[in-house]
């Protein structure tokens, strides 16, 4: 299981400051009992932006796997230490691979770990400060909710050094609209949290100092659910994003019933008949 402690460690160092945290591309910090089942997982490469190396993704993949295993996490926060959200892939790493089939792996890497936070039966939310471009950007447009602070930047800057961003093309297009993604993609410009709010790529935009209570207060709604409703609920959602209309109200009539048959959803309507909070079993 996802113990709220744990770090995976890594030759970086972060910064040194209060709480003197020890290094790691990735570290969770829990709130199960306080938090209310809220696990924060931070990107933690801050001198090199929070860049997606191969070790940061598969220690990421990682963490994402335990989280989705561990019913003690309802919610998940990806956030990036230091002075941005996540600068996409590391470039130098990139380059310094010399074959195919190494640069397909890395790729694969990538998106095995953006459909791991789209399949996460928990609610993944981007708390984004400084940069997300790229592979960053992909993976705001991957999570299923997203709030920035006001000097937030989205971008997709790969066509200013000769490399589309095709992978963070498909997040991207599933999130805004045509000539917003197309925008984004060719022209490589970068976009302030009010435009990124204004295409749909993110939910909410704050004052930095607000930032932290702004996702909590997703999170803490969030987790006050069902973990049973909102697994099903998820998987539904994207699920009949690729269906056509009929077959997407099938399915979801389908999902309903089921829905209707379980534990909580019974417990629910009687909770609101008779007045009261209902206390979920998950089930």
């Amino acid at each position: 299981a996802f113990h709220p402690r744990r770090r995976a460690r890594d030759h970086e160092h972060a910064p040194r400051g209060r709480g003197r945290f020890p290094a790691g591309p990735v570290r969770g910090r829990g709130g199960r009992d306080r938090g209310g089942g809220v696990v924060h997982l931070i990107l933690n490469r801050p001198r090199a932006f929070n860049s997606l190396s191969s070790d940061l993704m598969a220690m990421m993949q990682t963490e994402m796997n335990a989280i989705a295993a561990d019913p003690g996490a309802r919610v998940v926060i990806v956030e990036g230490a230091g002075r941005g959200f996540c600068a996409g892939h590391d470039l130098k790493e990139v380059t310094s691979l010399k074959t195919v089939e190494a640069r397909q792996a890395l790729m694969a890497q990538c998106c095995k770990l953006m459909l791991s936070v789209v399949h996460c039966p928990k609610p993944v939310i981007a708390k984004v400060h400084g940069v997300a471009a790229a592979a960053g950007c992909q993976l705001v447009a991957s999570c299923d909710l997203a709030v920035a602070a006001e000097g937030a930047s989205f971008m997709t800057p790969g066509v200013n050094i000769g490399l589309f961003c095709s992978t963070p093309m498909v997040a991207l297009g599933r999130n805004v609209g045509r000539k917003q993604a197309m925008e984004m993609l060719l022209t490589g410009e970068a976009m302030d949290a009010p435009t990124a709010l204004r295409f749909g790529l993110i939910n909410r935009h704050v004052p930095t100092g607000e930032l932290d209570a702004a996702a909590m207060h997703f999170a803490q709604l969030i987790a006050s659910k069902s973990a049973y409703t909102l697994r099903i609920g998820k998987e539904a959602f994207y699920r009949q994003m690729d269906m056509e209309l009929e077959d997407a109200y099938k399915m979801a009539s389908d999902v309903m019933v089921e829905n209707m048959l379980a534990a909580d959803a019974h417990e629910g309507m009687t909770a609101f008949i008779e007045k009261r909070q209902p206390v979920w079993s998950d089930q």
